[in-house]
Parts: C-alpha cells; sequence; structure tokens
C-alpha cells in the first residue's frame, strides 16, 4: 500500500458527507460471488455484464485498455458489486490483488455529477489521488483512499439516468423470490 504521506492526517472536517450506497469486491469468478453471496446472505438477483468499457476511462493518468467484467446487486439498501478482471493490464483493482488473489476493494457514494471534478479535486488537495476515472450514464472516480481506510473510495455521479439502473436493480431485488434466475443481463426487467 503507497504511503501517502501525513497530509490526510491534518484535515478537521470531513472530505465528504454523502451516504455510503454500495459495496464492492474484486472476485476471480463473478458467477460463483454471485452464487456465493445468495447462499449465504440472500443478495440478488445479480445483473452482470461481461467485457465492460467505460467511455473516457483512465488509469493513473493514461487510457485504461482493461475490459472488466462487473456483477450487480442489492441486498437491502446495500448495493452490492463484484469486479472481475481477466488479465494482468494495470488497473486500480491490480493495484491492491495479483492475479488469483480476491477481496474487498472499495466503497462508492453518490455524489451529484456536476460535483464530482471539485470532490476530486478536494481529495487529492488532502493528499488522496484521483487513481481512476470513466464515464458510464454519470461521471465517475476512484480515489486512492487506501493510507487512511483500508480502500479505494468510489464517487459516482448521481443523475436521474443511473437512479433509474439502480432503482432498477433494487426493485429487482424486492420483487425477487430468492432463487429464480440468480445471474441475468445488465438490466432490471
Amino acid at each position: 500500500m503507497p504511503q501517502l504521506g501525513q497530509k490526510w492526517k491534518e484535515i478537521m472536517e470531513p472530505l465528504i458527507r454523502y451516504p455510503i450506497v454500495q459495496h464492492a469486491w474484486f472476485v476471480n469468478d463473478i458467477d460463483e460471488a454471485c452464487r456465493k453471496w445468495n447462499m449465504t446472505t440472500g443478495a440478488g438477483p445479480f445483473f452482470v455484464t461481461r467485457g465492460h468499457w467505460g467511455d473516457r476511462h483512465l488509469y493513473r493518468g493514461e487510457e485504461m485498455t482493461v475490459p472488466l467484467d462487473y456483477g450487480f446487486g442489492y441486498h437491502g439498501d446495500t448495493h452490492v458489486q463484484f469486479i472481475q478482471q481477466n488479465d494482468e493490464g494495470p488497473s486500480i483493482y491490480r493495484d491492491m490483488y495479483a492475479a488469483g488473489e480476491e477481496g474487498f476493494h472499495h466503497i462508492g457514494m453518490l455524489v451529484p455529477d456536476d460535483d464530482i471534478e471539485k470532490e476530486g479535486e478536494k481529495y487529492e488537495a488532502a493528499g488522496f489521488p484521483v487513481a481512476s476515472s470513466l464515464w458510464s450514464v454519470a461521471n465517475v472516480i476512484y480515489v486512492d483512499t487506501r493510507d487512511a481506510i483500508g480502500c479505494f473510495l468510489e464517487l459516482h455521479g448521481d443523475n436521474s439516468g443511473i437512479r433509474e439502473v439502480f432503482d432498477g436493480w433494487k426493485k429487482a431485488s424486492e420483487n425477487w423470490d430468492g432463487h429464480t434466475d440468480l445471474i441475468r443481463g445488465n438490466r432490471a426487467e
């Protein structure tokens, strides 16, 4: 884990005050993660996208060239995300986990879409670099907060489009029987 210095320890006020809405894990097999989470917690159903490319996707200032697989679901009000990377290319996921490793990766907050850049600048001024950014229905940045909280922080743009997507996944969970069609395509039906 990189040592980001003491700058953040001098901050007297919280950098941000939005609710944590997502917990995300880096996994070796999304389908297996979905089954394990359903079996042990009842979470689901999960909407899986394979080979996803975000628009304007940057990793540490360079164009991101690694497609990712994502799985999204809910357990109550908690948005659960799984990320799978099938190669060794550089990414915020490989920053934490080598091939064959997996574990908790980031927490996510919804922030007004127009405020993402300003919030990222506050974190950078405090010594937490923006490690990755992309656009996918909304602006998204990942801040390297591992030095302070042991994981990355995702600031996800909050707009009507992303609310519609998240609400669809949540409603699918609320209206689900707990086992039928556990792993689905990307959109709630």
